[in-house]
């Protein structure tokens, strides 16, 4: 019946079934500025196997030197010696590889959109584990792809991750002569539209 019933709220106040949830914009030109330091060491495990790799091929060079190392002794230890240099080698060339990605991935990623709010949330660390993750996996480090891709999602590099942390890349700015030419040029007629044998009468 009229007049039963709670009074309407005011327009002001009415929730809105279909609001939605405010986005962080994020600057199209992205972060401005040098990166942060470095935050990690080097990475451990494959500076201690490459100064392992170098140690036994020293070693092994050394028992080359033996005046009474002959015949098939000889051979093998000339084989093992080889054997370790090649895998000094390999683990010195991984560890420059793995040197050049992160520094070159780490200038990059703080340069993107993403890095304004990294820098705001103080998520450093966070960022260089993704690096190190990432230069591991483009090495063909399988379990650290996963562990890369996993970090890009905490991280929105990825579409579906900006959106679950309500991150949007900003429409970059035009300018001022671009925005001129906008306001002064004529529209445009279909070729089929009536309009466009009319013509001013003096």
């Amino acid at each position: 019946m009229p007049g039963m019933g709670p009074a309407p709220k005011p327009e002001g106040s009415r929730r809105r079934r279909n609001a939605t949830v405010a986005m962080t914009t994020l600057p199209p030109q992205g972060r401005k500025g040098r990166p942060p330091k470095w935050p990690l060491m080097d990475d451990v495990v494959l500076t201690s196997r490459r100064d392992l790799a170098l140690r036994k091929a020293d070693e092994l060079e050394l028992t080359l030197l033996e005046p009474n190392l002959k015949g098939r002794a000889k051979t093998t230890a000339e084989r093992k010696a080889d054997a370790a240099r090649e895998a000094a080698l390999i683990l010195t060339k991984q560890v420059e590889a793995q040197q050049q990605i992160e520094g070159e991935l780490w200038r990059e990623l703080w340069k993107t959109p993403q890095a304004v709010m990294w820098q705001q949330l103080s998520w450093t660390r966070e960022v260089a584990q993704y690096v190190r993750w990432k230069s591991r996996a483009e090495s063909g480090d399988l379990d650290a792809a996963k562990e890369a891709r996993q970090l890009a999602d905490r991280l929105g590099l990825n579409p579906l991750a900006m959106l679950r942390l309500r991150w949007r890349v900003g429409e970059p700015e035009e300018s001022a002569p671009t925005r001129a030419r906008k306001r002064t040029a004529p529209a445009r007629r279909r070729p089929d539209d009536p309009r466009a044998a009319l013509h001013v009468v003096e």
